[in-house]
């Protein structure tokens, strides 16, 4: 059974508040980098990095970072960028959902190359599953669901545009 958790309505309405958030946090730097996870999370962070622009005078540069989700040791973690240009940068990782906290714990691992001013973590939705020691930062919605549970974000088609909860 699939139930709606958050309309499109509502998932904009996180996003906006996200962008106020990390507006304020940062309101004294010129520039930040949202790196987001792919897929789902480079979609959220895209609409994070229009909505920051749209709010404040910010300069947001977007990255991706990819990764075996499954065997997140068994290939190199790929960034769009080269990670020497991020150093010394402010930069928020983000991903559409936490759950154990996994791949966002694996997903810190090229930022130990580089000397960085700060990194923080944001994600749309905050499950409470967790077997690594990752607090986001930023959450746009917590849900406490089971580990039969499925948490699906669909932010790239705008006819199913939501947060999904599938038992």
């Amino acid at each position: 059974m699939l139930t709606q958790i958050l309309s499109a309505r509502q998932v904009h309405q996180k996003i906006r508040r996200l962008a106020y958030q990390i507006y304020e946090n940062h309101f004294d730097e010129t520039e930040i980098v949202l790196v987001g996870i792919e897929n789902m999370g480079l979609h959220l962070a895209y609409l994070l990095q229009r909505e920051i622009q749209a709010v404040s005078p910010l300069k947001v540069r977007l990255c991706s970072l990819k990764l075996d989700k499954t065997a997140p040791l068994s290939q190199p973690i790929q960034i769009s960028e080269d990670i020497a240009n991020l150093a010394h940068k402010s930069i928020i990782l983000i991903d559409d959902v936490l759950n154990s906290g996994k791949t966002m714990f694996y997903a810190f691992k090229p930022f130990f190359e580089i000397p960085i001013k700060s990194l923080q973590t944001l994600v749309l939705v905050n499950r409470d599953n967790k077997l690594f020691p990752i607090n986001p930062d930023y959450v746009g919605y917590s849900l406490a669901t089971t580990l039969q549970n499925h948490v699906s974000v669909i932010l790239d088609d705008e006819s199913k545009f939501g947060v999904y909860l599938s038992q």
